[in-house]
């Protein structure tokens, strides 16, 4: 009789080889120079605040984080593309994230794209979308399906369940986490990496790696081992990895000591707003880290013209104004992980 976890890990590392080879060939590095993607004048910190926006709104339509990630895949893939100028960055992103509900979502989650664009609150129509759709589309030769940090991060996990069950039994024993939410917590993991820019220079399969042995080092003493194989099957070049894990420990470890070290607050519940706080980078940080213990809208015919500006070699003057002006009304802002607090009065 055939052993029935052979025939799944075969089946695991046969969806890890496909989905290593779609990366390879769909991946493309996003390069910033003097602070802004190359080749645009779309800066780091504003690329990074699209990104957070987009969590926003995936959390508002309740898509799944492969959406997420789908969808930042997409923008960032048409960035390192075309010539894209900041005043159209969030139509490109929002479109991008629609894209990525079309292929990931079913259709009672996803509605329709007037219903999407009316939650959430932009300043463009909905023929807009629509032939932003088609832009990218276009661009991308309409190959948008490409292995993300996310799927790494699912894929790893079933490897490591299947491959290396004694690690279930461990870190049941000697954890306050169970093996059953570690998916998820590394998921949430890379969902705050991907937003940050420095770490757009690493493979999605790098980087959900880095990710993982970064838990497993604090969750088991055998980590090293289970670490190679993972190394070996994935394929990563060791320097680069390195590289990345040492990034990456980094900033998850600044987003956790993001507030004051030694102030004292007092809570005040008086403060408390009613509906839950935006997603924000600091939402749902892992307590087990090394530290810690282990309108109405326009019909077909109110195509907006100036989307021939999209690329800045076809830019023309006085072709801006329409909708897509008001695509950075409004800003970004930091949202705490923690309720409304002030500080303590001698």
């Amino acid at each position: 009789m055939k052993n029935p976890g052979a025939a799944e890990g075969r089946r695991l590392v046969g969806l890890l080889e496909a989905a290593l080879v779609r990366e390879a060939r769909l991946w493309k590095v996003t390069v910033f120079k003097n602070g802004c993607i190359q080749g645009t004048d779309i800066s780091s910190s504003q690329h990074q605040d699209m990104i957070l926006w987009l969590g926003e709104m995936s959390r508002l339509f309740q898509f799944c984080p492969e959406t997420f990630a789908l969808g930042v895949c997409i923008l960032n893939r048409l960035l390192s593309t075309v010539k894209a100028q900041p005043k159209y960055l969030k139509c490109i992103a929002f479109t991008s994230l629609v894209l990525a509900a079309k292929i990931n979502e079913e259709d009672e989650v996803i509605g329709s794209v007037k219903d999407l664009v009316v939650q959430s609150r932009c300043n463009f129509s909905t023929a807009e979308i629509l032939r932003m759709e088609r832009i990218i589309l276009d661009k991308l030769h309409w190959d948008l399906y490409t292995a993300t940090p996310v799927d790494f991060i699912h894929i790893f996990h079933a490897l490591l369940v299947s491959s290396h069950p004694h690690l279930i039994l461990s870190i049941g024993l000697g954890s306050d986490i169970s093996w059953g939410s570690t998916a998820a917590l590394w998921t949430r993991q890379v969902q705050h990496c991907m937003a940050c820019h420095q770490l757009w220079q690493f493979k999605g399969s790098t980087l959900a790696l880095a990710i993982i042995t970064l838990e497993l080092e604090a969750l088991t003493p055998d980590w090293f081992s289970v670490f190679t194989d993972l190394l070996k099957k994935a394929q990563v070049d060791s320097a680069e990895f390195i590289h990345c894990k040492e990034m990456v420990d980094e900033y998850l470890h600044s987003l956790e000591f993001s507030l004051p070290a030694n102030a004292v607050y007092i809570f005040n519940s008086t403060q408390i707003q009613e509906e839950e706080p935006v997603w924000s980078p600091t939402q749902h940080l892992s307590q087990t880290r090394r530290g810690q213990g282990a309108g109405e809208q326009g019909d077909s015919d109110e195509y907006y013209d100036g989307f021939r500006c999209l690329y800045s070699e076809e830019t023309s003057p006085g072709a801006e104004g329409g909708h897509v002006e008001g695509l950075f009304d409004s800003q970004q802002t930091d949202v705490s992980p923690c309720p409304p607090l002030h500080p303590a009065v001698n």
